[in-house]
């Protein structure tokens, strides 16, 4: 059921974005529009509160439960930053807006920021979902919590993850890019000291 609900919430998620979008752009109602928008974060409260009933009626906490919280978690953090990116694009395509910014090109100071501030975003889905369990954990029985343990470590994984292949990774390559235009440079001057050195014993 709880599985059910999450797939419906998700669902529920495009369509009132889409709704809101489509009516403050092509339809040109942008008060109804805005005001659809605004709901967008009811559907997460829908959830939440769906699976807290669940728990109180005595339901046993399964993982269908836990991701719940790990679902409600990274919507809340990623819900903003999702529904601006699909307002830039339809701005641009029905309102004459102005383009969606590209893509920071790998390596540059603003790739940089654009990881740190994403796995920023991991965390604060990792502590909201750690307040959601914390929150479901109570109404159910102690003899029970340990699926709450689990998702709790779970999501810190991801989050750790995320910084290992995300941020820490291009800061990898980017030293290691570093490094080798170094070594390539300074072989590339020792053999133009040679050369010359070579001319000059020639010449001599």
């Amino acid at each position: 059921m709880i599985v059910v609900l999450i797939a419906a919430c998700e669902v529920a998620f495009w369509v009132v974005l889409g709704l809101g979008l489509a009516l403050r752009y092509p339809l040109r109602r942008p008060r109804l529009g805005a005001a659809v928008l605004v709901c967008v974060p009811l559907v997460d409260i829908i959830l939440l509160v769906a699976t807290a009933v669940d728990l109180h009626r005595g339901a046993e906490p399964t993982t269908a439960h836990g991701l719940a919280a790990a679902y409600l978690g990274f919507s809340l953090a990623f819900g903003h930053p999702l529904i601006r990116w699909a307002d830039v694009r339809f701005a641009h395509r029905f309102a004459g807006g102005p383009p969606p910014p590209p893509k920071p090109a790998k390596g540059t100071p603003a790739r940089m920021r654009a990881l740190w501030t994403e796995w920023a975003r991991v965390v604060l889905a990792a502590a909201i979902t750690t307040v959601v369990v914390g929150l479901l954990a109570l109404v159910t029985d102690a003899g029970d919590r340990g699926v709450w343990i689990g998702w709790v470590e779970r999501v810190w994984i991801v989050a750790g993850l995320w910084l290992v292949f995300g941020p820490l990774w291009e800061v990898g390559g980017r030293r290691g890019e570093a490094e080798a235009d170094g070594v390539s440079r300074g072989g590339a001057d020792r053999a133009g000291v040679a050369g010359e050195t070579t001319w000059t014993d020639r010449g001599a």
